[in-house]
């Protein structure tokens, strides 16, 4: 059985530069403590993007910093906040496909995890994401070729949540994607992008959405503010795999310590 930790969103800024308050790369080392604490044996950390807030270069420095000297390897997508030309001088060694997206494919004994890069740099609606035809076909092959059953990462969701104004910046072209998917052997998905821990059978996938380290989406249903947040505990997902089966866990992170009783 492998054991993947997944964060989502952690908006570094530069510092003295908080966000509703919170410094993002405090809130990001707190949630990395936690986890080496109570996951070093964990084989694999994927941070599925808005990995910095505005893209610059100062914000991937500071990031670059924060990710110092972990117990795990980490692999790292882009999301809508990032910025793709920096991101890849900032960490030149992010593996990508032949035409240049920040994409690829890690074989665990037992599970193929695919990591996509669903950024549009063109999007008609602002920080919405896409899956481009090449980046498609791409998927494609990485499923085709699969020894076994697949594991999706992505920063975009692929569904509707509830929440109106992120639905409306979601993936485009999310129904072809999950077309894509049903005829493979994938058995779940995991995005980032709302900031809330969500999770859905759509189409007959199983899908989960991440909370963020960092700020949290509120839980007002058809919310129509894509930028509505709330000082709510960070936290990140665990994932235990054997074969086809996977668990998922959620943990959240910040909350004052509580002895462990027995009766």
């Amino acid at each position: 059985m492998a054991k993947i930790l997944v964060m989502t969103d952690p908006h570094i800024a530069e510092a003295g530069t908080p966000i509703i308050g919170l410094d993002p790369a405090l809130r990001l080392s707190e949630a990395l403590a936690h986890a080496a604490t109570h996951h070093s044996d964990a084989s694999h950390l994927i941070l599925t993007g808005d990995l910095t807030h505005n893209g610059t270069a100062p914000e991937y420095a500071r990031l670059k910093e924060t990710l110092q000297n972990l117990p795990w390897p980490v692999s790292l997508l882009i999301g809508n906040h990032d910025n793709r030309a920096n991101f890849r001088q900032a960490f030149p060694q992010t593996p990508t496909d032949p035409n240049g997206f920040v994409q690829t494919t890690i074989d665990l004994p037992d599970t193929r995890l695919i990591l996509l890069d669903t950024v549009d740099e063109n999007a008609t609606v602002p920080h919405a994401g896409i899956l481009c035809p090449d980046r498609l076909a791409w998927l494609q092959n990485a499923l085709a070729e699969s020894p076994g059953p697949c594991l999706v990462f992505m920063h975009h969701h692929a569904f509707e949540t509830g929440f109106t104004a992120m639905d409306r910046i979601n993936l485009a072209n999310a129904a072809e994607f999950r077309a894509i998917l049903k005829a493979s052997n994938t058995r779940h998905v995991f995005a980032g992008h709302v900031h809330r821990t969500i999770h859905a059978t759509v189409d007959g996938l199983a899908m989960t959405i991440f909370k963020s380290p960092c700020h949290q989406q509120p839980m007002m249903l058809g919310d129509d503010n894509s930028s509505s947040s709330i000082d709510e505990p960070g936290g990140y997902g665990i994932l235990l795999t054997d074969g086809p089966d996977v668990v998922v866990h959620f943990e959240d992170v910040g909350l004052p310590d509580k002895p462990v009783l027995t009766h």
